[in-house]
């Protein structure tokens, strides 16, 4: 029966399986959708289901194929994270296995605990999202942990790197970065730290262009992260965080670990997220195609120094990475309007995109990452990074875009 199930599943395209994929209505009532379930805790058949359960929890022994384990506490799992990640993993490709979390902070902070150990190094791209830098900086090397930065896109430092650095454990990439939009290159990144060393992991944060546009499993990597809150959610009202592997050895690993940290997905968030996942492609491409028209035009103003979008990339390096391991562009775009004063001129002054931090969101979300999402790094790393006075970050949502590009447009034009 098993067999047979597995066979059909590879039929079926990922827009059916997020909608079919580990539910059965025959066990909650006949209801059409998954319910919440909010137990804290599990009532177990048997002594025997209690110990195996434990076992199996804890890593001390693997799950049977095909075995049911029975839950044990809403800490450590619960029906609607089971529900989740299953529905999860047909969207990003290549992917077996999901582990979900209550934010994309976590998720990372779980993945780089998990794996890298004092003495260990970790080679990752600049700029990374700053909570995600500042995690490295204040928490990880204070106990051992080395971090080295490499600008996103200078794709020979990057090899470099990863073949000198000693004791590599973990190399995670940023792609497109986060805010200047640099491509890094996936694939190379993967292949010359598994010929480094087969047990290296290569992790991408792939919340800007994925699951939609970008699937760096299928092109080596080992794990991807999300900030699910961002487009995987895509309505601003709920934080979450996912981890997706080819290697279900590797999930496995991280949820041990989250039974130590606590930091599951609590019912209701899996609850509200599961229901979003059936229109991430459609809202993806939506604010894709919003965001590619409203770039290419803005990249004409008069007031723009420069637009910063993958399909005004002139670098021809930057060009193949984005040739190589995106189908789209995405709808996450960056302005540079020169200075601290005109990028807070053009903050003041719009009416319908809105001055707020966070992104992937079916609204408009305008922000200068200098002096927030970016503002714990050092001045000589936001700039060396690109994140410089004039940028300002714009998440292009789904609404009318026409509507947008007028009011970015009367916004420059009081500049």
């Amino acid at each position: 029966m098993s067999d047979r199930k597995d066979s059909a599943e590879k039929r079926l395209g990922a827009s059916t399986m997020v909608l079919t994929r580990g539910y059965d209505p025959r066990l909650s009532l006949g209801s059409a959708r998954p319910a919440v379930f909010r137990s804290s805790t599990y009532v177990f058949p048997t002594p025997e289901a209690a110990e195996r359960a434990f076992s199996v929890a804890t890593g001390r022994s693997r799950q049977a194929e095909g075995e049911d384990v029975g839950l044990i506490y809403a800490r450590i799992n619960h029906p609607n994270a089971e529900i989740l990640e299953d529905q999860i993993v047909p969207l990003e490709s290549g992917a077996e296995a999901a582990a979900v979390f209550n934010s994309g902070m976590a998720a990372i902070m779980t993945a780089l605990v998990t794996f890298a150990r004092p003495g260990d190094s970790i080679v990752y791209t600049v700029p990374l999202y700053g909570g995600t830098q500042h995690l490295i900086h204040q928490f990880l090397e204070p106990i051992g942990i080395k971090g080295f930065p490499v600008p996103a896109g200078h794709t020979k430092h990057l090899e470099d790197l990863i073949c000198t650095v000693p004791n590599l454990r973990i190399v995670l990439v940023e792609t497109p970065a986060n805010p200047t939009l640099r491509m890094s290159d996936i694939g190379l990144a993967a292949q010359k730290a598994h010929e480094r060393d087969p047990h290296a992991l290569v992790m991408v944060d792939n919340t800007f262009l994925g699951p939609a546009f970008q699937h760096p499993l299928m092109v080596g990597a080992d794990l991807v992260l999300y900030s699910a809150t961002k487009y995987l959610s895509g309505f601003s009202d709920l934080l979450a965080g996912a981890a997706l592997a080819r290697d279900t050895a590797l999930i496995e690993q991280m949820k041990a670990s989250r039974i130590m940290f606590g930091n599951i997905l609590p019912p209701d968030e899996c609850w509200l997220l599961d229901s979003r996942l059936p229109t991430v492609m459609l809202r993806m491409n939506r604010a894709s195609k919003n965001a590619q028209r409203i770039a290419e035009r803005l990249a004409r103003h008069a007031k723009v120094r420069r637009v910063l979008y993958p399909t005004l990339f002139t670098d021809p390096e930057q060009i193949r990475i984005r040739d190589a391991q995106c189908e789209f562009p995405g709808g996450i775009l960056s302005l540079d309007l020169g200075s601290k004063a005109a990028a807070f001129d053009f903050l003041r002054h719009l009416q319908i995109g809105r001055n707020a931090v966070s992104l992937g969101g079916v609204e408009t979300l305008v922000c200068h990452p200098k002096t927030t999402t970016h503002s714990p790094l050092p001045v000589e790393e936001l700039e060396a990074a690109g994140v410089t006075d004039g940028l300002v970050r714009v998440s292009v949502g789904i609404e009318d875009w026409k509507d947008l590009l007028d009011d970015f447009q009367q916004a420059l034009d009081k500049l």
